[in-house]
């Protein structure tokens, strides 16, 4: 493969991965733990 195919697919899959663990982290089992800010400083 041209060097360019190779860097465009490397380019993707680390962007899709990236988006694959914070869509994970946000709405999967680790976000129970996440804290809200806003919820803390009640008016």
């Amino acid at each position: 493969m041209e060097p360019a195919t190779v860097f465009s697919i490397s380019v993707g899959a680390i962007v899709f991965a990236i988006t694959a663990a914070a869509i994970y982290t946000s709405f999967g089992p680790p976000s129970k733990e996440l804290d809200d800010p806003y919820d803390d400083h009640e008016d």
